[in-house]
């Protein structure tokens, strides 16, 4: 795969409008964990190489054990593995990310609203529509990820 545009530099100024709206989440209060794991999630769902293999490092240098990070597409059948609230975030990522199929139930947002105040679910949303526009970014520009470089 070889990168179609180098996004970055063609909209150096959108790419920092986004990079705002990433600072922000890191320091809303949210922990870094469970926003990696949303992170890697949307991207397994959207099919972004380059942001799963970013975000799983991520996660691994975050300290996370590789048997958890190699069942995050099927966190559902994992048992206790996931705490309640990484659950809860994981699955509020799956409907919001599939938002077109899925029109976010009721059911869903009262499963995640039990879980999250309304600015950590108001901030999670954030993080996911950011990681949905990034995903968007990456696989229409072709961006190489860097487990394809070495």
């Amino acid at each position: 795969m070889t990168l179609r545009l180098d996004y970055a530099n063609a909209s150096p100024a959108g790419m920092k409008a986004l990079g705002g709206v990433y600072g922000y989440i890191t320091q809303s209060g949210l922990p870094a964990q469970l926003v990696n794991l949303v992170y890697l999630r949307v991207s397994q769902i959207n099919g972004c190489a380059y942001c799963i293999d970013m975000h799983s490092r991520d996660l691994l240098k975050g300290g996370l054990d590789v048997e958890k990070l190699v069942l995050v597409p099927a966190w559902h059948e994992a048992g206790a593995l996931f705490t309640e609230q990484e659950q809860a975030a994981l699955r509020w990522a799956e409907t919001v990310t599939r938002v077109a199929e899925t029109t976010v139930p009721d059911a869903e947002f009262q499963a995640a609203r039990a879980r999250f105040s309304d600015k950590e679910l108001a901030d999670l949303t954030i993080a996911i529509g950011l990681m949905n526009a990034y995903n968007r970014m990456a696989i229409s520009f072709r961006a190489v990820p860097a487990a394809a470089k070495i």
